[in-house]
């Protein structure tokens, strides 16, 4: 079934891959590592008392002894066709606990999940990647239907390549997920992008944000009529500094998702 999700930008996850591989500073504090490790203790308990854990047990597969990331995939082939059996429409972050353009997530799988969206136009996908150079590699090799939406990860100015590399994939939203935002980017590109979500990184160690760095990145998209979304100013408890941004909640979406 789908799970619902209080990611503030999307309503559902679907995670027909699990486990990743660290990339960039962004990926330090990693919310979804933080989560595997959490389900992947939820399964060992239950197995232990002679339970079955269900899905759960596939996150036993890609965390290590010290509760991080091992750099293996599991590949949940059982979950890669469950938005057919979703009749409500919803919005749906694809990935939430991996990425779909990992290295080791083989092009035909790819195709896979991009055949299940394309048979499923009452929902919306949103996925997101810290590798739209393989994105763009692999565009020509996929369908691309309007209600799927193809994101980066940018944290930072030195991820700006990402951005150029998004362009050319032919995707009726491309956005850019500046989060955690830990340094200032106050030239965002934003030729070719359709939305853009800003957040601060959350939970232990999370490191600062300043006002100054998202207020560049407000601005820019206003300037520039791309919509733009404020997620939260983070910290460890994201619930305490909430997601007001000069008085105002900033929660635009693009102007193709139906509600």
């Amino acid at each position: 079934m789908a799970q619902s999700s209080a990611i503030e930008w999307t309503q559902a996850t679907w995670n027909p891959v699990i486990g990743c591989t660290k990339v960039s500073p962004g990926c330090k504090h990693c919310y979804a590592e933080r989560m595997a490790h959490r389900l992947s203790c939820i399964a060992s308990a239950l197995e232990e008392r002679g339970q079955s854990s269900g899905r759960t047990s596939h996150y036993l597969h890609v965390i290590d002894d010290q509760g991080r990331w091992n750099n293996k995939l599991y590949l949940d082939e059982a979950a890669v066709e469950d938005p057919l059996r979703w009749r409500r429409p919803r919005v749906i972050f694809v990935n939430s606990m991996s990425d779909l353009f990992h290295e080791d997530v083989p092009l035909p799988f790819i195709r896979r999940v991009f055949e299940v969206m394309e048979a499923c136009p009452q929902h919306t996908f949103q996925v997101l990647t810290k590798r739209p150079h393989l994105t763009a590699e692999y565009a020509p090799h996929l369908t691309w239907p309007s209600n799927v939406w193809m994101g980066t990860s940018v944290e930072s100015h030195e991820q700006l390549p990402r951005v150029a590399h998004l362009r050319h994939v032919p995707a009726a939203v491309r956005f850019l997920s500046v989060e955690p935002l830990i340094g200032p980017i106050p030239r965002l590109p934003l030729t070719g992008m359709h939305w853009v979500i800003v957040g601060g990184e959350s939970g232990p160690g999370a490191r600062p944000m300043k006002a100054e760095w998202v207020r560049q990145i407000r601005d820019r998209c206003v300037q520039r009529g791309v919509p733009f979304f404020f997620k939260q100013w983070g910290g460890v408890n994201k619930a305490k500094t909430g997601r007001l941004l000069d008085e105002q909640v900033w929660e635009e979406m693009p102007f193709h998702v139906t509600n």
